[in-house]
């Protein structure tokens, strides 16, 4: 075991956690904005299709999940130019995918939440469509961010399945928290397992502590 509390290869490891964790949340709020607008606004036969891909990351193992990646990232693959495989650009779609419920759902409510009423008076002020948006509806669906983000991050700090299949473990590269928690496990070492468990255990809870102690999770629950 290395010397002090947390060795260098483990701080390595979460300064690659905490920047997947930061990254992927900041793409997600940016990406699935629109999307979540559409859903929680359209009346397209295809948003049950769509939902259900979107909520598919809920249900699907994680590992299944990082299978078809890395063969969309592989030989062949669709994403195959990329080259994506076992770089931390990989790791940072495969988080996205992995997480894409966790954002979009939250927003998606709360962009529902606000209903046709505040659209229509901004509307009838001469307001355009970007500028309700960013004037009305941002404003009123403020918790349902918060929300987001908050799961987004803490979601993305557990994953395992998806980032073993398509990120491997690279140190500084791909090498994540729970990749060095079960390293620790696999050696025997359960006082360091213990410590980036427990770690990662009490952030998990602060964040989630924020989010309902805020009022936000009580008015918007993904």
């Amino acid at each position: 075991m290395s010397e002090g509390l947390v060795s260098a290869a483990d701080l390595q490891a979460l300064l690659v956690t905490l920047q997947l964790a930061g990254l992927s949340t900041l793409f997600l709020l940016v990406a699935g904005t629109p999307l979540a607008w559409w859903l929680a606004r359209t009346a397209s036969r295809l948003r049950a299709p769509v939902e259900a891909l979107v909520a598919l990351p809920l249900v699907l193992p994680p590992t299944v999940l990082g299978f078809y990646l890395l063969l969309a990232m592989g030989p062949g693959g669709p994403l195959a130019g990329l080259s994506l495989a076992f770089t931390f650009g990989g790791l940072l779609l495969g988080s996205m995918v992995y997480s894409l419920p966790f954002v979009v759902q939250p927003l998606r409510d709360s962009f529902a939440a606000i209903g046709d009423q505040p659209l229509e008076a901004a509307a009838c002020l001469g307001a355009g469509s970007l500028d309700r948006f960013r004037s009305v509806v941002l404003p009123l669906a403020r918790p349902g961010y918060v929300t987001a983000a908050v799961l987004g991050f803490a979601h993305t700090l557990g994953e395992f399945g998806v980032v073993l299949m398509i990120g491997g473990n690279i140190p500084g590269e791909t090498k994540v928290l729970s990749i060095a928690v079960y390293e620790h496990v696999e050696a025997l070492d359960y006082a360091q397992a213990h410590v980036l468990s427990g770690g990662l255990l009490l952030l998990s809870f602060l964040l989630l502590l924020l989010v309902y102690t805020s009022g936000f999770g009580r008015r918007v629950t993904p």
